[in-house]
């Protein structure tokens, strides 16, 4: 699908969900896809790699595929994480990034632009200890993917991260380009979106992604609760101008296994 084309450049988390789910309504072939990932270590993303591998062995603060055997956060993070079965309706996967997805966090051209450009990439900033990554797809919405992570943060990071967010919604509307792995795209469009959700705070916004001729909508949700950030971005991978909604079903489950998780 042509969406896929400007995906691969500029939003290379959201791609977990797209090769994980394929974001379309086809309903799963009877073999649950694997819904356990791996918290990532600062640095290295769950969702990077060709199988949902977990970083080199040996590495601080990463658990195991199942999620055990890692630090207190690792766990947390992997009961928080969606599992298959969690959304009825949606195929929640695992998996491993497409491969035409570059790693990393897209540079921005503009500085107060640079938090937007990394709430796209494998991790929501740099700041955030562990990440773990799945992909969502609906099976009643045609064509709609969604990328759903979960972070670990000091709180007081995790507070400033929602701050510069919402600064940098305000700042960029007339929109910015933005560089990963050598291949550049446009955001275009910034716009705040009224989005009701739980947890501490949060913030939420639309943005076109274009690139390579190719435009696809975007709608993110960011939400804090305590020290954990929940990231949810929602792409209608059949392209069209139809702006996507994050489902809020999606969202109050993710917070309620965050809440649960402790």
């Amino acid at each position: 699908m042509k969406a896929r084309t400007a995906t691969a450049v500029l939003l290379p988390a959201l791609l977990a969900a797209m090769a994980g789910c394929g974001g379309t309504n086809t309903p799963s072939s009877g073999k649950d896809p694997d819904p356990k990932g791996s918290a990532s270590a600062p640095g290295q993303s769950a969702s990077a790699g060709s199988s949902g591998s977990t970083a080199a062995p040996g590495s601080a603060g990463t658990g195991d595929a199942g999620g055990t055997g890692g630090t207190g956060a690792s766990s947390r993070l992997e009961r928080s994480a969606l599992e298959q079965g969690d959304l009825p309706g949606y195929q929640i996967s695992a998996g491993g990034k497409n491969p035409n997805a570059p790693d990393g966090q897209p540079q921005a051209d503009r500085k107060a632009c640079q938090p937007l450009a990394d709430i796209m990439g494998d991790k929501p900033d740099p700041a955030a200890r562990e990440t773990v990554n799945r992909g969502i797809g609906s099976q009643k919405r045609m064509g709609l993917a969604v990328s759903a992570s979960v972070s670990s943060y000091a709180e007081s990071d995790a507070k400033a991260l929602i701050a510069r967010l919402k600064n940098a919604v305000a700042a960029c509307a007339t929109g910015f380009n933005a560089t990963v792995e050598k291949q550049s795209g446009a955001y275009s469009e910034v716009k705040a979106a009224e989005y009701k959700t739980g947890g501490d705070e949060s913030v939420s916004w639309t943005t076109t992604a274009s690139a390579e001729g190719v435009t696809a909508q975007v709608h993110l949700v960011v939400v804090r609760q305590g020290d954990t950030v929940v990231r949810l971005m929602a792409l209608n991978v059949a392209g069209g101008r139809q702006t996507p909604q994050v489902p809020h079903e999606v969202a109050d489950k993710q917070l309620q296994k965050v809440g649960a998780a402790g």
